[in-house]
């Protein structure tokens, strides 16, 4: 499956905000915070357009998630096709993925490497093996780090280092090696910087 391999810090100065959530994009952001290119200093921003700032919030929401056009776009119509607000339902979705859920959890610092942590079969789902990133998890449903990957380096780190807090809607067990979906995410415990409204707004042209 394809995935961004490109420069991280220009995507996140054309976007404006930290998306891969890296030490050197935050350097970049303070060093150079303006958009990247020749003209980028210099360019006017005062008069942006909508269509710009529709595009902008939908690749800040694709580029953080790891998803491809083409995911996105099915993403978006399956929310607009169920009941409910289309733009909290893509983001439930989105934040409903099992790498998102492991990246939630602590186990991995960056969306990226959770992904790879799932690729990699080092996480259970309700006892069975997924190697599947894009896999959507349901309530109730139970992630396990199997038991070689608690004992790798990185992981531990990013446990006892990073000690990033679950959101409400996870919650942890058997010393943080367990996440369950205790319930479906509300759009309040969501903190990615992202208005949804506007991506739906320019899908729906």
């Amino acid at each position: 499956m394809s995935r961004y391999i490109g420069p991280k810090a220009r995507v996140s100065r054309r976007l404006g905000t930290n998306i891969w959530g890296t030490k050197g994009e935050n350097a970049a952001l303070d060093k150079r915070p303006y958009p990247p290119g020749e003209h980028g200093r210099t360019r006017r921003r005062g008069n942006v357009s909508e269509y710009l700032l529709q595009l902008q919030e939908k690749q800040k929401a694709r580029f953080s998630y790891g998803l491809t056009e083409r995911q996105f776009r099915n993403l978006y119509e399956e929310a607009n096709r169920r009941e409910g607000v289309t733009g909290e339902n893509m983001l439930r979705y989105l934040e409903l993925r099992l790498d998102n859920v492991v990246y939630r959890a602590g186990w991995g610092s960056t969306r990226p490497q959770s992904r790879q942590l799932v690729n990699h079969g080092h996480v259970d789902v309700n006892g069975r093996r997924v190697n599947i990133p894009s896999y959507r998890l349901r309530k109730e449903d139970v992630v396990t780090l199997r038991p070689k990957a608690r004992d790798m380096v990185t992981v531990q780190w990013n446990k006892d280092v990073l000690d990033r807090q679950a959101p409400p809607w996870i919650s942890m067990g058997d010393g943080d090696n367990e996440a369950t979906v205790r319930e479906l995410p509300l759009r309040e415990h969501i903190d990615v910087p992202v208005r949804e409204q506007l991506i739906v707004e320019l899908y729906s042209k």
